[in-house]
């Protein structure tokens, strides 16, 4: 099972869009079962969720106290793919995902204070040696800052070659608890989370499987969860 924290520590920067996106993404192209976790606690991706027609991705409620153990039981249930979102503030939960992810991805968009902004995040992620991709996201059309930004952002790491422009279907997917891959006419924004999610796959390939050992049952609402998705656990 790999684990993918979607982190910044600045708000506003798309960390639940490229969540959701990049979760259903991932069960298109057959990386799943995926599973959703929200540690923040406005609940956007939680309220997303809960208005989402669709049967996948699943989404998997826990604290940050038992994240740990609650990620063992999905491992063993068979989930082969878990996305968190993140608060945007450095503080407990921030730390203690990224302890237990093995790729941190860094949504930024291409303005002074969200570069500035993204050092911070960098550093809590280097100080746990986990990997990190930056994510240019909600960028203009030929803005020259683009480019300024995505030559500042490799400086300190490595920055996806898909970049996610802006454009209103993004934020009107969200709404119903869809995404744009599941509305129509929405061929270049679905190209764009296409081409992220197969470059992460590929980096995915190079990081270690979560390997924390079960400490105790499945908790009944993971269980529940699971088995109307999946079937029983084996």
């Amino acid at each position: 099972m790999k684990v993918i924290a979607v982190a910044s520590q600045k708000g506003g920067t798309g960390k639940t869009t490229i969540s959701a996106h990049l979760a259903v993404q991932a069960e298109y192209f057959g990386a799943g079962p995926v599973a959703l976790i929200d540690t923040d606690p406005q609940g956007s991706l939680s309220n997303w969720w809960n208005v989402r027609e669709a049967g996948t991705p699943v989404f998997v409620r826990t604290t940050i106290h038992t994240l740990s153990d609650d990620l063992a039981q999905l491992c063993e249930a068979g989930v082969k793919l878990v996305i968190i979102d993140t608060p945007p503030a450095i503080n407990e939960a921030i730390v203690g995902v990224v302890e237990v992810s093995g790729l941190a991805v860094i949504p930024v968009r291409p303005s002074p204070h969200d570069l500035a902004a993204a050092g911070a995040t960098v550093g809590l992620i280097e100080s746990q040696n986990k990997p990190l991709i930056f994510v240019i996201n909600s960028a203009s059309p030929r803005a020259r800052i683009t480019g300024e930004a995505a030559i500042a952002l490799s400086q300190h790491g490595t920055v996806a070659p898909s970049i996610i422009h802006h454009r209103t279907e993004f934020a009107s997917s969200m709404i119903d608890g869809r995404t744009v891959m599941e509305l129509p006419r929405t061929q270049r924004s679905s190209a764009e989370i296409e081409t992220l999610w197969t470059y992460l796959d590929a980096r995915l390939e190079r990081i270690p499987d979560f390997m924390v050992s079960p400490t105790g049952h499945m908790t009944a609402d993971i269980e529940r969860r699971l088995q109307a998705q999946w079937g029983p656990a084996e």
